[in-house]
């Protein structure tokens, strides 16, 4: 009893203790996101001079958009921008249609050397892109595709992470329910489409997020195979504005920043909210 009461004390006292702890690195995760993010946009309305006064101006005074202006004369923004709009749209089709169609015949269909297939894909998460750079670079010169959406896309259209992750949402659906959609004669699209996919909207969603912020902000490669507005997304525009700034004005670079982010933080927003309505769309009662 005296043992049970004291186990009872140290919980009581362990409770405020983890509490703080949490709400601490909680701060610290925050702060480490949010001053970059902060600096980012008041740079962006800093006037040139003001950017490099010390001490630091925490606050633009006064307030002005011609690093805007600036960032949207200096550059083709808006070429760079459609360019980034089209391969973050090509990469993300790609990504979730493959992934999708992959994951399924990996999880709910029978054929020989299933197990291997996955292990080459768990295979395929270990390896780092830059690791195939060089190769895929070779090859992509040699067809002639640099500063073509194909020599862009088709390289980074692997869907190892898609598979994995919607491989295991398959497999945690209720095997009775697909064992009765098989039962009332539905084939294996119907299965995918009707049975499978309303139960999995939660996890593609997420899915098409993480993939196209990963898209949209991909420069390694891009920057790469393209260095020409036809082709250059966002990111690799940002570059050429630095060097055309001669690295020493940093406004119109912020200012181009908050101009890529803000498209994605839309979408986030958006996306979030359907991802609360397939939670409840994709419920399955028991």
């Amino acid at each position: 009893m005296s043992t049970h009461l004291q186990v009872s004390q140290s919980d009581r006292h362990r409770t405020p203790l983890m509490s703080v702890a949490g709400y601490v690195a909680m701060t610290i995760v925050v702060l480490i996101i949010a001053v970059p993010l902060f600096w980012i946009v008041i740079t962006s309305f800093k006037e040139r001079q003001d950017i490099y006064v010390r001490p630091a101006q925490y606050w633009p005074s006064p307030a002005t958009t011609d690093n805007y202006r600036d960032t949207v004369t200096s550059i083709p923004f808006p070429a760079y921008f459609r360019n980034s709009l089209i391969i973050t749209a090509l990469l993300a089709a790609a990504k979730i249609t493959l992934g999708v169609l992959s994951a399924y015949a990996l999880s709910l269909l029978r054929f020989p050397g299933r197990n291997l297939i996955f292990l080459v894909v768990i295979a395929a998460l270990m390896v780092p892109n830059q690791i195939t750079v060089i190769s895929n670079y070779a090859l992509i010169a040699q067809l002639g595709w640099r500063n073509t959406f194909q020599g862009i896309v088709i390289p980074l259209a692997g869907v190892a992470f898609g598979t994995f992750l919607m491989r295991n949402q398959f497999l945690s659906l209720p095997h009775e329910i697909i064992e009765a959609a098989r039962l009332d004669g539905a084939g294996p699209m119907k299965l995918l489409w009707r049975v499978v996919m309303p139960m999995s909207w939660p996890t593609l969603v997420a899915f098409s997020l993480i993939t196209v912020v990963n898209e949209w902000n991909e420069y390694l490669w891009p920057f790469l195979m393209s260095d020409n507005e036809k082709t250059a997304p966002l990111q690799v525009g940002l570059t050429l504005l630095q060097n055309n700034e001669g690295g020493n004005n940093w406004g119109p670079v912020m200012a181009g920043t908050v101009l890529t982010v803000l498209p994605i933080l839309i979408l986030f927003l958006f996306l979030q909210r359907q991802m609360i309505k397939g939670l409840t769309a994709g419920a399955v009662k028991s």
